[in-house]
């Protein structure tokens, strides 16, 4: 459990199979009022990829989400809840560079977060939702940033993903892989790969 500012948060730290950790990563679940948890299996695909590049994970339930306290807050206090799981982390690996990942309703998060927080090595956006989103915060933002995404997501439709990422600042990538919808049906372990693969 790793305090937050709305009560305890029901946390998941793991670090690498083989080797010291070369970076500590924390990783955010989708949307908590439609399933979304920690244990969600693009999470935790993403998690044991970044766990094979050499990375610590944490993973986290957002406030109100299986043993987390608290009540969920449309996003404002999600990112707060991020922002307390990062500094946890922190605490315990205080030498590692440290990037955030998360995603659909994690991906909005963590760049939030990762965007206006100074530090971060590298930004991980897991199919990210572009029709709920403001995307300004991107066209500014001069982290790292990565973007995996379904082909055929229907919460980011190419078209509209093409568009968000055209208008991100530098430095940045998209990254699509072949997949059936949002939840990268029948391509998990291609998925996985993309993510492992990402330039460190």
């Amino acid at each position: 459990m790793v305090p937050g500012p709305a009560g305890a948060l029901e946390a998941l730290i793991e670090e690498p199979e083989e080797g010291h950790p070369r970076e500590a990563c924390l990783v955010c679940h989708p949307h908590p009022l439609h399933g979304g948890t920690m244990l969600n299996k693009v999470v935790y695909r993403t998690a044991r990829a970044l766990r094979r590049s050499g990375a610590v994970v944490l993973r986290f339930n957002f406030r109100g989400v299986g043993k987390s306290e608290g009540v969920h807050d449309n996003g404002a206090g999600e990112v707060e809840d991020a922002r307390a799981a990062l500094a946890w982390m922190r605490e315990r690996y205080p030498t590692l560079p440290f990037s955030l990942a998360g995603f659909s309703f994690g991906s909005r998060v963590i760049l939030k977060l990762g965007c206006s927080t100074a530090g971060a090595h590298r930004l991980i956006a897991v199919g990210y939702p572009t029709k709920r989103s403001e995307h300004s915060i991107l066209e500014t933002c001069a982290v790292r940033k990565y973007f995996v995404h379904s082909t055929a997501d229907e919460h980011g439709p190419r078209h509209e993903l093409e568009a968000v990422f055209a208008k991100a600042a530098d430095p940045k990538r998209l990254v699509w892989v072949p997949a059936e919808d949002h939840f990268f049906n029948g391509a998990l372990d291609q998925f996985e790969q993309a993510v492992f693969e990402l330039p460190w």
